[in-house]
C-alpha cells in the first residue's frame, strides 16, 4: 500500500511526457471552447459597436484565440524533450531557419491584421476578390478569408494571394443601369419614356433610396443622359442612375431593371440587335 502511494505521488509531481501533453490538450481545447462562449455572450449582450463590426471583431478574436493555443500547446510538447532554456538560447537560430520557411505564414498573418486594422471589410459584406471571386464574407481569420458563393459553395482563400477586394457594402451603392436602343428611335421620345420610368421607380421603390438627415433622397433615380452615340455599333445608350442603401442593392437593381422593361414594352421601344453580316466569295470571280 505505502508502495502505491509512493508512485501516485511521484505520477502527481512528476508526470510523464505522455500525461502532460494529453492533459494540456484537453485542457487548452477546454479553455479555447469557453473563452469563445464568453466573448460571444459578450458582443450578443453590447451594442457599442455595429453589429457586422462586432462580428468581424469576434470572428478574429476567435482565429487568434485558436492560434494562441495551438502555438502554446507545440511548446508545451517541445518542453517535454527539450529544455525551454536551450530552445530559447537557439532561438536566433530557431528564427532564421522559421524566417525561410514561413514567409507565406508570415505574409497571411500581417495582411490579416491589416485587413481588420484598415477596415477593408466586415463579416456579411458582399464583395469580389482578385476580380473573380465573388461572395458573401463568413469568416476572417488571421490567415485565411471565406467568402461564401452565391453558388453555395465556400471558397477559402489565403490573406496573402488578395491583392484586390471590391466591397459592395460602405454605406451606399449606386444602381448604374444601361439601355441601348435601335437607331431609329427618337431620342427625344426615349428621354421621355426614361422619365416616366425614373418616376415609378422613385415611388415604388423609395424604401431603398440613401436618404439624408432630412429624409429626403440624395440622389433619386433619375436619367443620367445618353452616354453613347453607338454602343457597339448598335444604336444609342443611355443610362439611369439611383443612390441606394448598400444591403438592398442587389434587389433595388433587379427591381429597376424590371420597370425599365415593363415601361419600354409599353411604349413598344425598339430595342437594339446584335447583327451579323457573312459575305462569301466565289472562287471563280475572286468577289
Amino acid at each position: 500500500m505505502g508502495l502505491d502511494n509512493i508512485n501516485f505521488k511521484t505520477w502527481i509531481e512528476e508526470p510523464s511526457p505522455a500525461v502532460v501533453i494529453i492533459s494540456s490538450a484537453f485542457l487548452l481545447f477546454l479553455a479555447v471552447i469557453i473563452t469563445r462562449k464568453i466573448i460571444q455572450s459578450f458582443f450578443k449582450r453590447t451594442s457599442f459597436i455595429e453589429e457586422r463590426k462586432e462580428q468581424t471583431l469576434e470572428s478574429m478574436i476567435n482565429s487568434i484565440i485558436s492560434y494562441a493555443a495551438v502555438i502554446g500547446f507545440i511548446f508545451i510538447v517541445l518542453d517535454q524533450f527539450i529544455p525551454i532554456g536551450r530552445l530559447l538560447a537557439g532561438a536566433g537560430v530557431i528564427g532564421i531557419i522559421i524566417g525561410f520557411g514561413a514567409q507565406n505564414l508570415i505574409k497571411d498573418f500581417f495582411n490579416g491584421l491589416f485587413l481588420l486594422y484598415e477596415k477593408q471589410l466586415h463579416k456579411g459584406d458582399f464583395i469580389t476578390l482578385n476580380n473573380t471571386f465573388h461572395g458573401t464574407v463568413e469568416e476572417i481569420g488571421l490567415r485565411f478569408l471565406k467568402i461564401r458563393q452565391w453558388s453555395g459553395r465556400l471558397l477559402t482563400i489565403s490573406n496573402g494571394q488578395i491583392t484586390t477586394i471590391e466591397n459592395y457594402n460602405f454605406e451606399h451603392m449606386r444602381v448604374i443601369e444601361k439601355v441601348t436602343t435601335n437607331f431609329k428611335e427618337d431620342p427625344k421620345r426615349m428621354f421621355e419614356v426614361l422619365e416616366e420610368a425614373c418616376v415609378r421607380m422613385n415611388e415604388e421603390l423609395s424604401i431603398y433610396v440613401k436618404k439624408d438627415l432630412a429624409d429626403k433622397p440624395i440622389e433619386p433615380f433619375q436619367v443620367y443622359g445618353m452616354t453613347s452615340l453607338n454602343d457597339h455599333y448598335r444604336g444609342y445608350e443611355y443610362t439611369v442612375t439611383g443612390l441606394v442603401y448598400d444591403l438592398v442593392y442587389w434587389t433595388a437593381a433587379k427591381e429597376t431593371r424590371r420597370i425599365l422593361a415593363e415601361t419600354m414594352h409599353k411604349h413598344k421601344v425598339a430595342m437594339a440587335e446584335q447583327r451579323i453580316e457573312m459575305r462569301t466569295y466565289s472562287t471563280e470571280t475572286g468577289e
